[in-house]
């Protein structure tokens, strides 16, 4: 597996293609019972994998459990990604519906647990999950800084933060990678300044959900049913009339993939993510092997300056159905 580095010289260097935990305990989940994601995660790891994505909130506190199991015999060889940025419940357990907290003390305060949970001794990088429009973003980044002079974080990260954001967290501690959805189905940080504030200031970018949830695999079809759990149920990307429009952009992908020798929907996508810089760094979520081997697949594909240039052309011409959320 090809490596890239995240942050510059200074910053991580991780495989070119990492690893989307969450819906391993959160969401849709689960495929399997704890110790076959277990060994799953193992199996990545066999593979090439070495970015691994979590958090508290996953769960919660599960998904960092499984990781940290998983991965507790790869010690100095994996890097493990997790987040800070939500309130308690009444039962202790951070929850999106309990609301965003990123205080300092609240920081420092999921960073020791979460130390525990991933069986580490220190958190490789340490993301803030959601801007909170209630703290100052500097004062989140000197929080992260006194961690990691304290050892206990050793990079941080910032997660759908807006350009001004990124800029002004970076002057206080730098940004090791911003994390974003991004794919050929939403381009939004492409026109916000939010990619090119990341290249100027020598930040990776780890898209998630680069495969558009799934829609981009090619395996989506008109009158698909989804479980209630599953997040797609109510996404308006995944209505009927949704799909029927935006199959227009599958059917970009399998025709490239035929000039590419057979490559899935799925990897043309990511070789696309792969290829608009050096630094980007996909985590597709994945549960089952096949699916793995076929994700890393797309860090082979060499895609052209020409074939970028068809693309482009091609997704001018189509009008993506439907709010990402």
């Amino acid at each position: 597996m090809k490596h890239r580095q995240l942050g510059g010289a200074q910053g991580l260097s991780v495989s070119a293609l990492g690893l989307g935990c969450m819906r391993m305990t959160f969401g849709d989940a689960p495929v399997g019972d704890k110790a076959q994601m277990i060994e799953f995660i193992r199996q990545a790891v066999a593979h090439g994998v070495s970015f691994f994505d979590t958090a508290e909130v996953y769960g919660p506190f599960d998904n960092e459990e499984l990781v940290g199991e998983a991965l507790a015999p790869f010690k100095n060889q994996v890097v493990i990604a997790t987040k800070f940025g939500f309130n308690p419940d009444k039962d202790g357990k951070p929850t999106i519906a309990a609301g965003l907290n990123s205080r300092p003390e609240r920081i420092r305060q999921v960073a020791e647990a979460s130390l525990k949970r991933l069986q580490v001794e220190a958190i490789d990088l340490f993301y803030q999950h959601r801007p909170d429009p209630a703290v100052p973003v500097e004062e989140v980044a000197g929080a992260v800084k006194d961690l990691i002079a304290e050892g206990k974080v050793k990079h941080f990260g910032l997660s759908e933060s807006n350009a001004e954001q990124i800029r002004r967290a970076h002057a206080v501690q730098p940004v090791t990678a911003l994390q974003s959805e991004y794919s050929l189905f939403w381009r939004e940080i492409e026109q916000n300044n939010v990619l090119a504030a990341c290249e100027e200031l020598g930040i990776g970018l780890v898209p998630y959900s680069p495969l558009g949830r799934g829609f981009l695999t090619g395996t989506i079809t008109v009158g698909q049913k989804f479980a209630a759990n599953d997040i797609r149920a109510n996404n308006p990307r995944f209505t009927d009339e949704a799909i029927r429009a935006n199959q227009a952009v599958v059917d970009l992908l399998l025709r490239i993939g035929q000039e590419k020798g057979g490559a899935t929907p799925a990897q043309i996508a990511l070789a696309w993510l792969l290829a608009q810089k050096p630094w980007i760094v996909p985590i597709p979520g994945s549960r089952n092997l096949k699916r793995l081997d076929e994700n890393l697949g797309a860090a082979d594909i060499v895609l052209t300056p020409a074939d970028l240039s068809s693309i482009e052309q091609a997704m001018a011409e189509i009008d993506v159905v439907g709010a990402r959320y």
